[in-house]
């Protein structure tokens, strides 16, 4: 949940408040009602701008994430302590081989038009999201899934509604976690195919308010690029312990306008913060940081003409080159502001490995390249190395370790325009004119950046990932064709066959390995070499490891949120 970050959803809206897929009397009448509802039991947040999708199967990034897990609910959740709890699911039960689950769910499950939840609403869902004609971007987690003889997900649910059996295709160490995200949420078909034209467009049964769902809170008004407010869920399994009967969203991107919203008492918690405020905002009590399992990153577009006229080594060598350059540590320290660790690796550095143990460790069956600083090169500025590797690529130097007027390099770097991505791009503008390189910086609104993203209309763009779950696959299958690597948050480094770009095949092999592999201690031992072989092409540059930083109001508890970056408002109460 490419990730991520932060960061929202892709599609297209046509459906009315009016039409057929679901709005209920419940939802009306709370509509209607909502000036009653007491200061006290309303909270207003803002965590991003407008969204396009919100069906959980469609959903690509965090602040998405956020929007799903507050409006739908699967058999799993995460609970305070981070750790993933039974929702929906009353028992689980599992064969020695981890191959086959079978999951019962709890009785009275209720959609909220009141109409009953069953099993069978998972079964549609999974096959619904691993269908590609739903082009859903997280489909390719639905490949955990062995296949049966259809050549459909081996999902079954039984005839009576109160069990949904699954097979495996390999043991999979994570797959709990996956049972909480948001892709694995059930949706209701008759309100999905309500809609006129859901065959081509999946997500239009919930483009607008009043759509049934089954979380603690359902859409009752949208204001598009304005507002959205939710009202609780009476139907939700877990009511009695929703205190809020409404959340409230301010739909915006203007980091600075949110956060005068905030200031001015008209939302109760905002993120992301404006860049240029951290630093008068620490040492506020409403000012919090909390942990991440995610990666901030540089990456380029291994096609761009660029690279042309190089062989692959030599691309490799120039993108690699660049990345000596990045002052990771003035970055942490005067942009991003929130004691982020400085990257040299592409896998996060609290991510677990799979195989009871922490992946960015040099241990005895494993040695990064640059032991002292347990990476792929040192975390300080090295000229020296970026010439060599750019001289190996066929330029030219004088005297100053500048580049040649004869072999210049000119780079155009991409990024949304928020104050964090703003002030990075021109603290590598400085980084690469060390040596002469010279770089133009194009800013976009999120949905533009993201489009262009996609289809590659970059030579170098802000990257960012936070982990969909806990393990190091999630962040290397991300870089395999058919997954979502050209999705949010992603890095479209294309698979085309230029002269110039990487071969991928023996990376793209492995990554299969690694998902069949039932040897623990073997995969691990794969997903180094996976990113062994990512971090050798230079496609990714790392420069630091999430956190996140946001404001609470002191009179709000209980809202929290995972390393995943993904918030739960639903047991929120104000005081």
């Amino acid at each position: 949940m490419k990730k991520l970050i932060a960061l929202v959803l892709t599609g297209a809206m046509t459906m009315s408040l009016l039409s057929g897929c679901g709005s209920s009397g419940n939802a009306s009448t709370a509509s209607e009602s909502a000036s009653n509802v007491s200061a006290d039991a309303k909270l207003s947040v803002c965590i991003a701008s407008e969204p396009d999708h919100l069906d959980p199967a469609l959903n690509a990034t965090v602040d998405g994430a956020a929007l799903a897990v507050n409006s739908f609910v699967g058999l799993y959740t995460y609970d305070e302590a981070g750790e993933v709890v039974p929702a929906l699911a009353a028992d689980m039960q599992a064969s020695e081989d981890g191959l086959e689950y079978t999951f019962t769910l709890k009785d009275d499950l209720k959609w909220s038009d009141g109409s009953d939840l069953t099993a069978k609403d998972f079964e549609y869902a999974w096959k619904r999201a691993a269908n590609p004609e739903t082009a859903a971007d997280y489909a390719y987690l639905m490949d955990v899934f062995a296949k049966d003889a259809n050549d459909e997900i081996d999902v079954k649910a039984s005839d009576d509604g109160k069990t949904i059996s699954c097979k495996l295709a390999a043991p999979c160490p994570y797959f709990m976690n996956l049972l909480a995200f948001p892709v694995f949420m059930p949706v209701k078909q008759e309100a999905v195919e309500s809609a006129s034209d859901w065959q081509t467009n999946p997500g239009s049964w919930c483009s607008e308010a009043g759509f049934v769902s089954n979380g603690a809170f359902t859409l009752a008004e949208w204001n598009h690029n304005e507002s959205m407010r939710y009202v609780k869920n009476p139907y939700f399994y877990d009511a009695d312990n929703v205190k809020l009967e409404e959340l409230d969203y301010m739909l915006s991107a203007d980091d600075s306008a949110k956060l005068a919203a905030y200031n001015a008492g008209d939302i109760d918690y905002v993120y992301p913060l404006p860049n240029d405020e951290l630093a008068n905002l620490k040492g506020n009590e409403e000012f919090h940081v909390d942990p991440q399992i995610g990666t901030y990153y540089v990456t380029f577009n291994v096609n761009s003409s660029i690279f042309e006229g190089k062989t692959p080594e030599q691309a490799s060598n120039m993108r690699k080159a660049l990345g000596y350059l990045i002052d990771r540590q003035t970055v942490v320290d005067n942009i991003a502001q929130t004691e982020q660790l400085p990257a040299n690796t592409f896998i996060p550095d609290a991510m677990s490995d799979g195989n009871g143990g922490i992946f960015r460790t040099n241990d005895g069956d494993y040695k990064y390249p640059d032991e002292a600083s347990t990476g792929y090169f040192p975390l300080e500025v090295n000229i020296d190395k970026a010439v060599e590797l750019l001289k190996e690529a066929g330029y030219e130097f004088d005297d100053n370790n500048m580049l040649s007027s004869s072999t210049p390099i000119h780079l155009n770097y991409l990024t949304n325009d928020t104050t964090l991505h703003l002030a990075v791009s021109q603290q590598l503008q400085q980084d690469f004119a060390q040596i002469g390189v010279t770089m133009d910086i194009q800013t976009e609104d999120w949905q533009t950046f993201i489009n262009d993203r996609n289809n590659g209309n970059y030579d170098v763009c802000r990257g960012g990932w936070v982990a969909d779950y806990d393990d190091p696959i999630n962040m290397l299958e991300m870089f395999v064709p058919n997954t979502n690597d050209s999705g949010n948050d992603h890095p479209r480094l294309g698979f085309e066959s230029t002269d110039y770009a990487p071969d991928w095949t023996e990376y793209m092999d492995l990554i299969k390995e690694i998902k069949a592999d039932a040897d623990f201690a073997d995969r691990e031992a794969k997903m180094h070499k996976a990113e062994d072989l990512l971090m050798d092409t230079g496609a990714v540059s790392p420069i630091y490891f999430y956190n996140v930083a946001y404001m609470q109001k002191a009179n709000v508890t209980g809202v929290y949120q995972n390393v995943f970056g993904t918030i739960y408002f639903l047991y929120a109460s104000k005081s």
